[in-house]
């Protein structure tokens, strides 16, 4: 957690899943007073993007994140679990969980958790780590359940009464070097392992964060990409059949 707080301002990851994401989130319908939930929130840098489309909140595990969230006075954040949510029904019209269900020990009932909280008609989007077969030390040093391929997503967002409007994968042209590394990491001691989110000289940040601002730009167009080291979905809540 110390990590991700030293980089998540800088690090081109973090900067280019942002534009990922604005370019996603430009692309729906929002009301103008729309209502929004960071599931997941880390330190807050996300809840800063979000203001521009309505009234924010987040929800974090971790109280050290939690508290530093708070600190950046972009929205209410409250420490807690995402199977545990302490929002009564459709509450939001806009859910993002980036890069967390994949911590958790039963995706589709922490999906299933973010449906009830989210108004009918309202959306989530989810970002995932790709591919089993790349799983590594990186994996278990971030405490990863599972990663996933486009039909395991679909099948535990449907599974948890989602409707599934769009996936796409992402950080495509980086896929051939991380996952040399990734299958690497195998045939090395864990104590070995050296996180990748660690912030590096500008100039290699910005020459790494062009290829997502590119998928980004191709994202906003409606484009979908087949394949990356992380996935992204687009889901919707049926305005029917509210069942949970």
């Amino acid at each position: 957690m110390q990590t991700m707080l030293a980089v998540d301002e800088h690090h081109w990851w973090y900067r280019g899943r942002r534009k990922v994401i604005r370019a996603e989130l430009d692309r729906l319908a929002l009301p103008s007073d729309a209502q929004i939930l960071d599931a997941g929130c880390g330190s807050g840098r996300t809840l800063e993007e979000l203001v521009r489309y309505g009234t924010v909140f987040g929800i974090e595990l971790d109280p050290e994140a939690a508290q530093a969230a708070r600190a950046r006075g972009a929205g209410e954040v409250h420490e807690g679990r995402l199977e545990e949510l302490p929002w009564p029904e459709a509450t939001f019209d806009l859910i993002t969980c980036l890069d967390v269900i994949e911590h958790t020990p039963d995706d589709r009932v922490t999906l299933r958790e973010l449906r009830r909280v989210c108004k009918p008609g309202g959306h989530l989007l989810v970002t995932v780590p790709a591919y089993q077969a790349l799983w590594s030390q990186h994996d278990e040093a971030n405490h990863h359940f599972r990663r996933y391929n486009r039909r395991m997503l679909r099948a535990a967002a449907t599974d948890a009464g989602w409707s599934v409007s769009r996936i796409t994968s992402f950080n495509s042209l980086l896929l051939p070097p991380a996952a040399a590394v990734r299958l690497l990491q195998r045939w090395r001691s864990p104590s070995d392992y050296k996180p990748d989110l660690q912030l590096g000289p500008a100039w290699l940040n910005s020459v790494l964060e062009r290829p997502l601002a590119l998928e980004a730009a191709l994202l906003a167009r409606g484009r979908t990409l087949p394949a990356g080291l992380s996935l992204l979905a687009v889901l919707a809540n049926p305005a029917a059949a509210r069942s949970l």
